[in-house]
């Protein structure tokens, strides 16, 4: 019972970040596109974000130990906020500071809730370890129906109601909001060991380096990523002069990475033993 409250303390604090994430994803493109910002505009505001979460994911997990992981999570909320509200502005910089902001977040996002939960459930809370895998593997599994349903609210708020596709970015603040509030009011602060920066990228190379398994993998990880990006940035002008419906298409896809996570946990089972070499 005890440990079924920590979960739920956390769930509380890191879903609504999730939601707030995904609700973003169906209408970004079409936003600015809404704004008359060429082609090419567009994808250097989309560069931005993606080059803003690359040089802060190399140093969050410094700052998220630094600064203390509750205090990254309510940074988190605010910092995604604030890219959501200046969506409302059609200056192009400002929206360009809007996806630097962005990539902040996502850097936070992807540090700071799992970097809490690890020490609270080791160091406060004392569970066992593999415990850990439970909570990950059912906010994999809600990750997954909340990014589905994302699609479909998104598209509810832009479409049906005919807010526009800016709706979707105003929807997402009230949950960031209500994240940052649960992680002040029911989380205790923890941080992680001070070490320098130079220090953590010198041990991060070294291991890349010295390992040929390690770097293979980075680039394989690399070149799969970079796929993804494209078509992140590809499919709303390929499929929205035909009129789809993007928020409904988004949820398609969703739907079918759960349906793909669900296959490979099958294959992997002790029933069809398909291990990875």
């Amino acid at each position: 019972p005890a440990f079924r409250r920590f979960q739920r303390g956390y769930y509380r604090v890191y879903l609504p970040a999730l939601a707030a994430d995904w609700l973003q994803g169906p209408y970004l493109y079409k936003l600015y596109q809404h704004y008359r910002f060429l082609e090419g505009q567009i994808a250097i505001l989309y560069v931005c974000g993606f080059a803003s979460s690359v040089l802060f994911g190399l140093v969050s997990s410094s700052l998220v130990d630094r600064l203390g992981r509750k205090k990254s999570c309510v940074l988190f909320s605010l910092t995604y906020s604030i890219c959501c509200l200046v969506k409302l502005s059609r200056d192009y910089l400002v929206l360009a500071v809007g996806r630097v902001l962005g990539g902040l977040s996502t850097a936070l996002l992807f540090s700071a809730f799992e970097a809490w939960y690890v020490h609270e459930h080791v160091e406060r809370y004392d569970f066992p370890t593999e415990w850990i895998a439970v909570t990950f593997s059912r906010a994999a599994f809600w990750n997954n129906v909340i990014a589905v349903g994302a699609g479909g609210t998104a598209d509810f708020f832009a479409e049906w109601l005919g807010l526009g596709p800016v709706a979707p970015f105003m929807v997402s603040i009230p949950l960031l909001v209500l994240s940052g509030v649960f992680a002040i009011k029911n989380w205790d602060e923890n941080y992680g060991m001070k070490r320098t920066f130079s220090k953590t990228c010198g041990d991060g190379l070294k291991c890349l380096l010295s390992d040929r398994r390690v770097l293979l993998l980075g680039t394989i990880q690399a070149l799969f990523e970079s796929v993804i990006y494209i078509f992140i940035f590809l499919w709303t002008p390929v499929l929205d002069p035909h009129g789809a419906p993007l928020g409904i298409v988004f949820s398609g896809f969703m739907a079918a990475s759960m349906l793909g996570s669900s296959l490979y946990r099958l294959a992997i089972s002790k029933r069809y033993h398909l291990q990875p070499v």
